[in-house]
């Protein structure tokens, strides 16, 4: 297979995706409803980060008052925020670096 025609193939292959795929606006997920319209995926990763950086807040609120003997919170909810705020940390992590992946990608072909 020549280069222009996998080139083609994937461009293709694409094509294809983009057509089966929902539009952002429609399927946006449920933690960012209520937010302003998104205008493409820089829009949905920034709103993304925001809300990984209110689940970090959420969870050291929790533990800020479990340590202050707050007797609303218990450990077991300490815990899951804990947890749900490493969770979407890794999650938006990995989108990076799979963008970063595809960047370095595009770069390497030739035109």
């Amino acid at each position: 297979m020549n280069s222009t025609s996998g080139v083609d193939q994937i461009l293709g292959q694409i094509r294809a995706l983009r057509q089966q795929t929902p539009t952002v606006r429609s399927e946006a997920p449920a933690a960012l409803e209520g937010s302003k319209p998104l205008n493409g995926f820089a829009d949905l990763f920034k709103q993304s980060i925001e809300a990984v950086e209110k689940t970090d807040e959420t969870s050291g609120q929790l533990k800020e008052a479990f340590i202050r003997g707050d007797s609303t919170v218990s450990l077991a909810q300490v815990m899951v925020a804990s947890q749900k705020a490493d969770i979407t940390f890794r999650g938006v992590v990995e989108v990076r670096n799979k963008m970063i992946d595809a960047y370095r990608e595009v770069m390497r072909m030739s035109v």
